[in-house]
């Protein structure tokens, strides 16, 4: 019996070491700042002509069309991030980092014609999270 409430102890005791490692990572990433975009078709399609499947994969061609193509919907506005490739393809795992994009955004980021606010987060200097909302 003591065994058993031993173990239960320890579970428990690292349990609330994750926990309280998880609030202070989540409590030390910053708001850096954020830009606004409009999803249009154009960004509907990636650069050689195909559909888009993935509301990350939009938001990455948005940025590739505003700062590579020249492609700028009226709201759509450039940002200092996002204009060199290697900064667009770590788009995807900073969206993890920032819990993901939750399902009904991502249904309107696939659908297009729609305003979108994406901020990104900053821990010890780096960027580390972004995450997207639509505004209003």
């Amino acid at each position: 019996m003591l065994k058993s409430v031993l173990v239960n102890t320890r579970a428990f005791l690292l349990a609330i070491v994750a926990l309280t490692a998880l609030s202070f990572s989540a409590n030390a990433q910053t708001p850096l700042g954020g830009y606004s975009a409009f999803i249009g078709t154009e960004d509907l399609y990636n650069s050689s002509g195909t559909r888009l499947k993935d509301a990350v994969q939009i938001l990455r061609q948005d940025r590739a069309n505003v700062h590579r193509f020249g492609i700028v919907h009226p709201n759509d506005e450039k940002d200092p991030w996002f204009f060199q490739p290697e900064a667009r393809a770590a788009m995807e795992g900073m969206f993890r980092n920032g819990g993901g994009i939750p399902a009904s955004i991502q249904r309107a980021i696939l659908q297009g014609n729609v305003p979108v606010y994406v901020t990104i987060y900053t821990e010890d200097g780096n960027f580390v999270a972004l995450t997207v909302d639509i505004p209003g």
